[in-house]
Order: C-alpha cells, then sequence, then structure tokens
C-alpha cells in the first residue's frame, strides 16, 4: 500500500519550530525518502494541519500524525483482522491505517472515526481517490460508532489513560482490541485485549513502547505547570531522567495521577530537570540534577510529594530485575481496569489504571 498519497505534506522539525515540507519542494527525492523510512511523520500541530501553514511554520505541540510503519504493521498483526471482520478504527489521521484495514478486511466492513472534521474530510477524498470506501466518521472517537456495533475487531491510532466505556460495549464478545494506553510519559504500552462471554476484556502488555498522541474528544486544555513556587527542598539518589527511559516509563506510570503532567528540559549545562504537577490537588515536584553529583535535589509543595512514588517505583522495578512490559497482563472492565504481573515464585502485583 502506498504512503505517499496520504502525507503529501508533513512537519519537518527544527528545534522548536515546525516547517511543512512537501512533494513539490526542491530535495523532492529526499521527502520521498524520508515518506518510506520507518519513522513517524508530523502531520498536525496544535490543530495546524501542515497543508494549512505558511512556508514559514508553526510552534507548539504535535496533534497529528503518521505513525512509524513498523508500529503499524505490529499492531495490526496483534489485530489479527480476517476479511470480513467488522472494523473499528479510533484515530483517523491521515487515512493511511484504515486504507491498510480496508486491503486486509474489506472496504466495506472498516469503520474509522476522528474528532477533527479536517482530517476525516482529507481521509475519505484520499482513500476514494484510491478505490476504497469505508465509513469514514467526524465524531468523538470515545464514544466509538453505536449504530455500527458489535465489531469484531477495534484499533486506536491515539492513546487513553484507561478504556472508554464505549469500546467494551461495541466489541463483540471474542473479538479484539489494540489499545495504546499511557498518560503524562512517553514510552506507554499497547494493550492487546480479548473480549470474554462476561463481558470483561482480558490480554497482554505488547512489547513495543508507543508514545501516541492522546485521544480528543473536546478541545485540547493541557493543564499549565506554574511558575517557581516555594516549598521543601529534598535530596534524590534518582535523576529526573530516569522517566525519559522507555524501559522503566511505562512502569513509572502505573505509579502516577492520572492528573499528572510532566515537562522537562536540560540546563545549558546540561543538567536535567523534571517538574510535576497535577492539577487536581495543585501537588508540585521540581527534580533538578545536582550538576557532575549523581542525584538531584526535589522542590516539592502541595499535599503530596509527587518525586516519592517514582522513586519507590523505580526501586521496586530493579528489585523485580526491570521486568520487560510484554511480561505484564491486563485486565479491564468499564469499572476496573487493573495491570498485573506474576513474578517467578508465583506471587502476584496490581496496578489499577
Amino acid at each position: 500500500m502506498p504512503r505517499h498519497p496520504f502525507v503529501p505534506v508533513f512537519y519537518h522539525r527544527d528545534g522548536d519550530r515546525f516547517t511543512p515540507w512537501s512533494s513539490t519542494a526542491p530535495d523532492a527525492d529526499a521527502w520521498l525518502a524520508q515518506v518510506y523510512s520507518d519513522d513517524s511523520l508530523i502531520t498536525e500541530v496544535d490543530g495546524v494541519h501542515a497543508e494549512d501553514a505558511g512556508p514559514e511554520g508553526v510552534t507548539g505541540v504535535p496533534t497529528s500524525s503518521s505513525t512509524a510503519p513498523s508500529l503499524m504493521a505490529d499492531m495490526l498483526d496483534a489485530l489479527d483482522v480476517r476479511p470480513g471482520h467488522r472494523i473499528l478504527e479510533i484515530g483517523t489521521g491521515t487515512g493511511y491505517n484504515a486504507a491498510l484495514l480496508c486491503r486486509l478486511a474489506g472496504g466495506a466492513s472498516v469503520t474509522t472515526v476522528d474528532y477533527s472534521e479536517r482530517l476525516t474530510t482529507t481521509a475519505r477524498a484520499r482513500l476514494t481517490a484510491l478505490g476504497m470506501a469505508p465509513t469514514v466518521r467526524w465524531a468523538d472517537g470515545a464514544e466509538g460508532v453505536p449504530g455500527g456495533a458489535p465489531f469484531d475487531r477495534i484499533i486506536a491510532t491515539c492513546s487513553v489513560r484507561r478504556i472508554p466505556v464505549a469500546w467494551f460495549e461495541q466489541c463483540a464478545p471474542g473479538g479484539l482490541m489494540v489499545v495504546p494506553i499511557k498518560g503524562a510519559l512517553a514510552g506507554g504500552m499497547i494493550a492487546r485485549l480479548q473480549k470474554l462471554p462476561d463481558g470483561t476484556v482480558a490480554g497482554r502488555i505488547m512489547h513495543t513502547p508507543a508514545a501516541f498522541m492522546p485521544l480528543l474528544n473536546a478541545p485540547e486544555e493541557t493543564a499549565k505547570i506554574p511558575g517557581p513556587v516555594d516549598g521543601t527542598l529534598r535530596d534524590s539518589n534518582l535523576s529526573g531522567s530516569v522517566l525519559d527511559d522507555w524501559t522503566f516509563s511505562f512502569f513509572a506510570e502505573l505509579h502516577m495521577s492520572a492528573n499528572a503532567v510532566r515537562d522537562y528540559h536540560r540546563e545549558p549545562d546540561g543538567a536535567h530537570v523534571t517538574t510535576l504537577f497535577d492539577p487536581l490537588d495543585g501537588s508540585y515536584a521540581r527534580v533538578a540534577d545536582r550538576g557532575p553529583e549523581p542525584g538531584a535535589t526535589v522542590l516539592t509543595s502541595g499535599p503530596r510529594d509527587l518525586w516519592a512514588p517514582i522513586e519507590k517505583a523505580h526501586e521496586r522495578w530493579l528489585t523485580l530485575h526491570r521486568p520487560r512490559r510484554e511480561w505484564f497482563t491486563i485486565k479491564a472492565t468499564p469499572d476496573k481496569q487493573t495491570v498485573s504481573y506474576v513474578m517467578p515464585d508465583g506471587q502476584e502485583a496490581h496496578w489499577d489504571l
């Protein structure tokens, strides 16, 4: 399936600025090589599609992209699509993944939904131009498509902190779901789940880290991390840079509040600084490297020390011999969603999403 018809323009990142790069650019060969590289291609920043951006580009936060092909292939393999399966895709994006689903299941069997009218309109036109006619809807992905249910397969190309209730209801008994799960940290989890006769979904975490953009069902309102605050200083043996380690960050996230947000940067001398903030109760932590010395200085304020759970999580992760994400299982109902790990001696540990 050709990728280039779905990404005629995407953003090239240069520091904090994103500039559009199109097939009509002078370096067309380099553009085409990037399209067919195994990389994600950013197509939208803060709601501004690359095709709508001026030559000077934009600044902001990426809000849509074309996923790296190897990750798309891994997720589609886990979805185990067969001809005639009724498929629901949450997150139409460019339409490329929907095209692959059409090739696997047949266009009449595929329904794809996205919160962005701009994206669904463009994707529909490009799919039609290639002779494919899936159902493309501009709607809230968290609600699924009730009129099209039940679906044999549900795949999300955006991340959620918890699996939405509608997806449980719209997945057919015995059906499969492939869902990226993450919160404030990159390197989240992808769950591969099966709908059991009692309505529960259960399965395993896939081996692949994934930093999918979050599901949007309203205008994005990211909590603002406050500027310098007064608080209590303490020392930590742990640098905030551990949260950049994708082999650990998925485990750290199991110990964080679902509402927490994170910002991080490096000082001119290379020292790493991480800031955590929970807008629900105002808890705040700033974790700054001590320069050439190991460890960090932690400034905390609010009712909770947000760094303490990460320190305990890291210690436990090391005690468990750095377990990989694919060794964890997940079991979920609309009311309770739990990630579990069985230790070699048979003991079990559980974390609620």
